[in-house]
């Protein structure tokens, strides 16, 4: 006959071993019948470690004390289980840690099987920084995708720029885009997400899953510049839309001022470490609508010179108006 549960007590200053049959665990049931096959309630995200915090149950035959009892590891990495007391779980995969548990129980049972479920998820550290509006470490509890997790971080700042850095650790695989890359440590593989795609719908793919210790940056937007003769001369951020087409550019910019030689108009636009290559711009033709519209590019300088021959023109009407209103103050009719 096969003992399964070995208990032992002191009776009288003497140690009695008391050994407790498998069958006492199935009295009236069919010998011959299988056991019922144990699975886990909740899968985990591959390799995924233990941490403090996390919420499991241990389901072991013939251990009806340590079945299914939610324990809570606790945040130095342990976890009190009844029947075997404080075992550290957390660093561990549930296998791992079913293999720590199943040592423990070896010294009660007799080939032990224990099955480790998660019930909650708390050590699931991701961290979010940049231009989103809540930076921070972010507690997944579960599968969440990349949107979910800007979500919890607050969405992203009206600044944010086009993309996403993600950084992971290689033990949960390489990012799965086609861009990734493994750093020179081999532990890490990294990725830019296409953030502009993603948030107008145009490039679901790169809503891809976030899994723990992941760090994610959403770097402030690139901008494009506008100055000369414009209402509100300045820098406008390239933020998630992608990009500004010159007439964008001119509207941020408030238009143009009456002086301003729109047929002029020059982008100044950076040509790696040389000097910024000038590419002419009819702006007059764009806002016509007798010239095709295209975008700038981030860095990209619009300048928009003033006329002098307006600027001339105005003057001397300036002047001119001037001399007419103190003639009429001073020779009434």
């Amino acid at each position: 006959m096969n003992f399964h549960l070995i208990r032992v007590a002191v009776v009288a200053g003497a140690v009695v071993v008391i050994c407790i049959p498998a069958l006492a665990a199935t009295e009236g049931q069919n010998a011959s019948q299988p056991k019922q096959l144990i699975t886990r309630s909740t899968t985990p995200p591959p390799l995924y470690k233990l941490g403090p915090g996390d919420e499991i149950t241990v389901h072991q035959e013939n251990a009806e004390e340590l079945n299914d009892k939610p324990e809570r590891i606790d945040d130095a990495g342990f976890v009190n289980l009844p029947s075997i007391g404080r075992v550290q779980l957390a660093g561990l995969t549930l296998e791992e840690a079913e293999k720590v548990v199943s040592e423990k129980l070896g010294k009660l049972l007799l080939n032990p099987n224990p099955v480790i479920s998660i019930k909650e998820y708390r050590s699931e550290p991701v961290s979010v920084f940049g231009a989103v509006n809540t930076p921070g470490v972010i507690q997944l509890q579960g599968k969440k995708s990349l949107i979910e997790v800007i979500s919890l971080a607050g969405g992203v700042k009206a600044d944010a720029g086009t993309y996403a850095e993600i950084t992971r650790k290689l033990t949960y695989g390489p990012i799965p885009v086609k861009d990734a890359v493994t750093d020179g440590s081999g532990q890490y593989s990294t990725a830019h997400i296409d953030l502009a795609g993603l948030m107008k719908g145009t490039n679901p793919a790169a809503n891809i899953d976030v899994f723990p210790q992941d760090v994610i940056s959403v770097p402030p937007a690139e901008k494009i510049f506008v100055t000369g003769a414009v209402k509100k001369p300045g820098g406008f951020p390239v933020d998630t839309n992608g990009s500004y087409s010159v007439l964008q550019a001119v509207a941020m910019a408030e238009g143009v001022t009456p002086q301003a030689a729109t047929k002029s108009a020059r982008i100044m636009r950076s040509n790696g470490d040389g000097p910024r290559r000038s590419i002419p711009v009819n702006v007059a033709g764009i806002l016509s609508n007798k010239e095709s519209d295209f975008d700038m590019q981030p860095g990209d300088i619009l300048f928009i010179p003033e006329s002098m021959g307006k600027k001339i023109g105005a003057r001397v009407a300036e002047a001119a108006l001037q001399a007419a209103t103190g003639f009429a103050i001073w020779h009434p009719w």
